[in-house]
């Protein structure tokens, strides 16, 4: 085991580590530490995830960061939705509010941050990795799914809408594979994980501690290209391919590009709800949606079709106005309500104004708050 020097206390909700590696560098390991709540993500996290990157691109001796948490059943199960649902309704009709613009720009910064890093970040994706959880692994440089992985954008389920970058991963899947997850929040293992690019490696959850120890061990010193050096490491450790789960993706690609296939979301929408087949998988997709915020599948839609052909700033800088105008609409708190407060399932959702996608698309400010992500 390599020499650990810890730079944040225990109790912290991320642990930070800088471990010793050959050559003289180290290992930067940020631990998400919150099990109650599946590692959620807060604010607080969010700034102490950030603060640490900042500085560990900064210094030379880092030779590259893992990003982890501290349980196997989860890595991160999003973001603390019911704590932004309490401040938007101790502050109604304020827009934004000003929680959820700390919230929501922060994580964005630091998704970008990741998605852009000098550094290889690996992301230990094992357990339930969703909505914010995805948003940290989608834009590591090696991400790594295991027999335990289960990947969703369940945002159709509490009036929100996939952000966290999912406006660019999304389109970039195989074929229509992305716009059906995205309206229908349907589950992904690690087979998906791969044949949808939001996963590089298939390792077992039990070899994750010495896949770390594995780095540490490895000479960075004057490395032409660090990540082919990461990527060594990881594929040494690749799982047999036995043992990786069959992806649902694949097995339904053709049904879903069926399902998607119309330029009109109403059809779209009509096409999975109608779906009369034999699949488990597609059936409980088709429940989803048709249980979800008729305002989140219509952002969905729109997000896609506008971010087409933007790049990785703009989609962030689009999907946070879109996001602050989402907690404004009463979608938002009703879905967290039903879903994880009372939990009894049943949202009361509003119907479709007119007008109401547009609106979610005008700028709450002057200034944008990341207009100086490139």
């Amino acid at each position: 085991m390599s020499e650990m020097h810890p730079t944040d206390t225990l109790a912290a909700p991320v642990r930070l580590e800088e471990r010793a590696a050959g050559g003289g560098m180290r290992v930067a390991v940020a631990t998400l530490d919150a099990p109650k709540s599946l590692h959620a993500l807060t604010l607080d996290m969010i700034r102490l995830l950030d603060g640490a990157l900042q500085r560990w691109a900064l210094d030379p001796a880092v030779a590259c960061v893992v990003l982890q948490s501290s349980t196997d059943k989860a890595f991160c199960a999003g973001g603390d939705v019911r704590g932004l649902r309490d401040a938007i309704l101790a502050e109604p009709g304020v827009v934004p509010n000003p929680a959820a613009q700390a919230f929501f720009s922060e994580e964005y910064r630091l998704d970008h941050r990741i998605h852009t890093y000098p550094k290889p970040v690996l992301v230990w994706g094992g357990g339930i990795v969703m909505g914010g959880g995805l948003g940290l692994m989608a834009g590591a440089s090696h991400r790594v799914a295991t027999e335990t992985t289960r990947i969703a954008m369940p945002e159709i389920s509490i009036g929100l809408f996939p952000d966290v970058g999912g406006s660019w991963f999304l389109p970039r899947m195989p074929g229509r594979a992305g716009i059906f997850l995205g309206l229908t929040g349907a589950p992904l293992n690690a087979g998906d994980a791969l044949f949808t690019g939001l996963a590089d490696y298939f390792i077992l959850q039990q070899d994750r501690s010495s896949v770390v120890d594995a780095l540490c061990e490895a000479d960075w010193q004057d490395v032409a290209d660090p990540r082919l050096s990461m990527d060594r490491v990881l594929r040494s450790f690749a799982a047999p391919a036995a043992a990786l789960p069959e992806s649902e993706v694949r097995s339904h690609f053709d049904e879903i590009q069926s399902l998607t296939a119309s330029r009109a979301l109403d059809e779209v929408v009509a096409a999975i709800r109608g779906y009369n087949g034999d699949a488990p998988w597609l059936q409980r997709a088709a429940r989803t949606l048709a249980g979800g915020s008729p305002l989140s599948a219509a952002l969905a839609w729109d997000l896609q079709r506008r971010a087409r052909h933007l790049g990785l700033a703009d989609v962030f800088r689009l999907e946070l106005t879109v996001a602050l105008r989402c907690c404004a609409h009463p979608d938002f708190s009703e879905g967290v309500r039903a879903l994880l407060v009372d939990k009894d399932n049943a949202p009361r959702w509003q119907p479709l104004a007119p007008g109401a996608v547009a609106q979610c698309f005008v700028p709450p400010w002057s200034g944008h708050p990341l207009a100086d992500l490139h």
